[in-house]
């Protein structure tokens, strides 16, 4: 590999390196523990699972999913891929997004999951602050008798939500319900079975897992329920997967089964490039990127310095003293040196085979050089210049040279081979050549 591609390759990975995101940090921040991060859930779930099934990640790679995987989402900024997502699912998958006011409703509209406002006068509220309505679990009620709850609110008996967005499903199970005041009750959180195998979690409010939320026992209780409800064994088997999580800004790649084809590996690969420039338009250029690159810089304009300094002087000849090409000179060399150029339609030699033959025809029968093919024809069947074959012949070369001259003048295009123009070229020299000898013959 040459050294400057080298060089390239090097500040390309290098920048690679900077600008590829970490774990998101921040609100819902996995990593954080400050009041709006999740640390606490983090901590809660690897309490639960153990450290090596708990995963953070910032790069969602569908192809690396298992069907015993579950995979919790929090207020996502980029829109969920509905394709992959699906094809999870539908292998068993168990995913949960909770998303308020973030992107995943482009993923909830493709499930027919409706996002409502939360009621104005919930029943229930922390400080009577209508935006910490307290959310119950979802019941149903047949013949007055209550026929149980959800299995993630099992040990729930209330939960305080933040600023929380409902949700709407024709077929969905509520699984928390915001109890309202002269409205009706809004679902905050709804679950089904997708395609008889995988699971869906859809909840409005990220919020009732950050680390401040998390020191009522409703939502504890709640965490503790969902991280069991996406792992659990299933009635098609043992799972024993992995816990995914993911928040905010992050990205995908891949396709869930694996053997993307072509076409999606292109893809990824775009938008990978422009997640690059997303992410340096939005952060700029790192220090340590923006030195290399300068430095490149520098390093080019001196090479190319360096190299025009000590490139030697080379004279050039005064334009008077400079010897003029044939195309530019007159008379026959200069004609036959732009009819012999690359650049020259070959409708124009057959042109110029025409025009020779036509005055070497009446030079050799002495009769007017302006005269048309039809009299220049009549005159050698009259004076019996050619023989009969050789006056067919002519007849087809005068067709065939016509076809060419209608074309340039019309300005069509028209298809001209070397081995035609040869053969062209060999057929007028020897038909003045038998006019030459049939004409010294009678004289």
């Amino acid at each position: 590999m040459p050294s400057w591609l080298r060089v390239w390759a090097g500040a390309l990975a290098l920048a690679l390196s900077f600008t590829i995101p970490g774990s998101a940090h921040g609100a819902f921040g996995f990593n954080d523990a400050g009041w709006e991060g999740t640390g606490s859930f983090l901590e809660l779930a690897r309490k639960r699972l153990g450290q090596d099934r708990v995963r953070i990640l910032a790069t969602l790679e569908w192809d690396s999913l298992e069907p015993g995987d579950g995979v919790i989402i929090l207020h996502p900024t980029v829109n969920l891929d509905f394709t992959q997502a699906s094809a999870f699912l539908r292998e068993g998958g168990r995913l949960a997004v909770l998303d308020d006011y973030g992107s995943g409703a482009s993923l909830f509209e493709r499930f027919q999951i409706g996002r409502i406002r939360a009621p104005l006068r919930p029943s229930r509220m922390l400080r009577q602050n209508p935006n910490l309505a307290v959310a119950v679990p979802a019941v149903q009620v047949v013949a007055g008798q209550e026929q149980g709850r959800h299995p993630i609110v099992a040990r729930v008996h209330q939960l305080v939500t933040n600023h929380p967005t409902g949700l709407t499903h024709p077929n969905l199970t509520p699984v928390l319900t915001i109890p309202a005041i002269g409205e009706p009750n809004t679902a905050l959180a709804v679950t089904g079975i997708i395609a008889g195998r995988g699971r869906l979690l859809a909840m409005g409010d990220p919020s009732v897992l950050i680390n401040l939320m998390l020191r009522y026992p409703g939502n504890r209780a709640f965490a503790e329920g969902l991280i069991d409800y996406l792992v659990e064994d299933d009635e098609w088997g043992r799972r024993g997967g992995r816990l995914i999580l993911l928040a905010n800004d992050f990205k995908q790649r891949g396709q869930y089964g694996g053997g993307a084809s072509l076409v999606q590996e292109a893809r990824d690969v775009v938008q990978g490039f422009r997640e690059i420039i997303a992410d340096v338009r939005r952060d700029g250029l790192p220090d340590e990127l923006a030195l290399v690159l300068g430095a490149l810089a520098a390093f080019a304009a001196i090479f190319w310095a360096g190299t025009s300094a000590m490139r030697p002087y080379r004279r050039i000849a005064p334009r008077y003293a400079r010897t003029q090409p044939l195309v530019a000179q007159g008379g026959a060399a200069g004609r036959a040196a732009v009819l012999a150029a690359p650049t020259t339609h070959r409708a124009l030699v057959m042109l110029e085979l025409k025009s020779a033959l036509d005055e070497g025809l009446a030079l050799r029968l002495g009769v007017d050089a302006d005269l048309a093919t039809s009299g220049l024809l009549e005159e050698i069947v009259r004076q019996d210049a050619l023989s009969r074959r050789s006056l067919k012949l002519l007849e087809r070369m005068f067709a065939e040279l016509r076809k060419s001259e209608n074309a340039v003048a019309a300005g069509q295009s028209i298809r001209i081979g070397l081995r035609q123009i040869e053969a062209m070229r060999k057929n007028v020299r020897e038909i003045l050549d038998e006019v030459s000898q049939r004409s010294s013959v009678r004289g």
